[in-house]
């Protein structure tokens, strides 16, 4: 990703009639016919006019980098071989059908300089959330096989794609395509005549849309499901941000590939970078811990892009003048980020190295929820978690890091009461693991676990999901922000509502 430019925000929207300018500046046409010719602004056009909300865009710091088309189609059209200029019109789109079942794809596109960020894989994404919620039946396209050209003299199509499903050969699009869920239905003959790279052949690819219900007059509720990946961190040796970051991006990928909305990382999980500074006091060697903060930052948000998913940082030092305080990053996969802070810091943390408190409590807005986030100790204090979730917080992100037993029960407890208090999800995430060489760093418990309030919707104990205590893992667990709106209306208690504010209440000072 080195040539990749820096990138602050990614977006997907609408293609506009006034983008055809810099569309056809930046790219050339995948299935065109055997010249370089972009689409005419009289196809765009229609495009636009028949169906808007299949043509979409990928925009990085307001450039244009990525584009997909599509039109709706009957499924008798397309089941069988069929030719790009049949199912197209000849490119007149003629053959779109608002009342078809079949999401077709005549489209997608990245520009070279953007490449390696997964960016398509938004679009593709895009189209079955699109899917979904027209509720069709199915996305279908004809899939090239651009590198079977170097096998056609060995192998017929069949055993290629055998082979690439293998991961055997790779090919730059079937590849692409099988890893985003599609399957191939059947191998097609001439479906784009000058496609001499794929020999003439190319595979009918489809992703079936398992929401689909026969058209009925029933309204059908959108998903609602969120799913959280938790990254229990355990602590060893690293002797350089890049060395942290392989183990991190390690984690992110892992999870990513669950296709998780959330990665959260636990409290001080860098804290093994201080221990080149061992040799100075415990408050110096934090606050050259502290320089690294920025650079963290900044690789997170990038995987973040990267990997299509939100990320919650954990912890870190960071310095403000003469005052450290504890702070993390919300890094969202459109590229934007926002900083939360630790309220209360602990005994230890005021002696050991002279933490100072932050003052910002809020909640954040991201693609699927609203969320707040408290660092470890901040979790012991009802008020702050009562406040996030008058502000309409769903789940709560808790990173934390304990060093006994007594202290990862005092997290934990509280969390699942704050589930309770709040109708919420809690989510933590802690260290495990010894760092001999980090002077009040020395042993770390934890058993990371995802919260629910306890009601017939939910686990009769309030425990979604939990990790196996004290040892290196991941979790992903799936939480229903349907039944917390539910919860409030219908619940067998509803903590939230059932207030007595006619005696008493809690607001901010500031």
């Amino acid at each position: 990703m080195d040539n990749i430019p820096e990138i602050s925000k990614v977006s997907i929207r609408p293609l506009h009639r006034n983008d055809y300018k810099q569309l056809a500046q930046s790219f050339t046409r995948t299935y065109s016919d055997g010249s370089d010719v972009f689409w005419s602004r009289k196809q765009i056009d229609t495009l636009i006019t028949i169906f808007p909300e299949g043509q979409v865009v990928t925009v990085v710091d307001k450039k244009i980098v990525g584009c997909a088309l599509s039109i709706i189609v009957d499924y008798d059209l397309v089941k069988n071989d069929h030719s790009y200029a049949s199912v197209t019109g000849n490119e007149s789109f003629d053959t779109h059908n608002p009342n078809g079942n079949i999401l077709y794809g005549i489209e997608v596109f990245i520009h070279p300089q953007y490449r390696g960020l997964r960016l398509a894989r938004r679009m593709y994404d895009y189209r079955k959330e699109l899917c979904e919620t027209l509720n069709l039946k199915a996305i279908m396209f004809g899939g090239r096989l651009p590198n079977y050209h170097k096998y056609a003299d060995e192998i017929r199509p069949k055993e290629y794609i055998e082979k690439v499903r293998k991961k055997e050969i790779f090919d730059p699009v079937l590849t692409f395509q099988l890893s985003n869920d599609f399957h191939v239905r059947k191998v097609m003959t001439n479906y784009l005549p000058n496609d001499e790279e794929s020999k003439h052949f190319a595979c009918l690819m489809q992703w079936d849309n398992i929401y689909y219900q026969a058209p009925t007059p029933d309204f059908i509720p959108p998903r609602t499901s969120i799913r959280v990946g938790l990254v229990q961190w355990q602590m060893r040796n690293y002797q350089s941000v890049d060395d942290l970051f392989e183990q991190v991006e390690f984690f992110v990928d892992a999870v990513s590939d669950y296709k998780s909305d959330f990665v959260l990382f636990p409290e001080y999980f860098n804290a093994p970078l201080m221990a080149k500074f061992n040799h100075l006091g415990e408050s110096q060697a934090i606050r050259e811990l502290a320089q690294y903060t920025e650079e963290i930052r900044k690789r997170f948000v990038s995987l973040a892009i990267s990997y299509n998913t939100n990320i919650i940082t954990g912890s870190m030092p960071q310095l403000r003048g003469n005052d450290l305080h504890n702070v993390g990053f919300l890094c969202r996969r459109d590229g934007t980020y926002d900083t939360y802070e630790k309220i209360h810091v602990t005994p230890d943390e005021i002696k050991s190295w002279g933490l100072t408190g932050g003052k910002v409590i809020k909640t954040f807005d991201t693609d699927c929820a609203r969320i707040g986030v408290l660092i470890c100790y901040d979790v012991e204090y009802p008020e702050l978690p009562r406040i996030m979730a008058d502000q309409g917080m769903q789940i709560l992100f808790v990173p934390f890091l304990t060093d006994t037993q007594n202290g990862y029960s005092r997290v934990r407890i509280c969390a699942q009461a704050r589930a309770i208090e709040n109708e919420c999800y809690v989510v933590i995430a802690g260290c495990v693991g010894n760092l001999p060489r980090v002077h009040n760093m020395d042993i770390q418990y934890a058993q990371s676990g995802v919260f629910s309030p306890c009601d017939f919707a939910f686990p009769t104990d309030g425990k979604c999901a939990e990790a196996t205590p004290n040892t290196e893992m991941i979790m992903v667990s799936d939480v229903d922000i349907s039944l917390l709106t539910e919860l409030h209306t219908y619940g067998s208690v509803r903590n939230l509502k059932d207030r007595r504010n006619d005696l008493y209440e809690l607001k901010l000072k500031r």
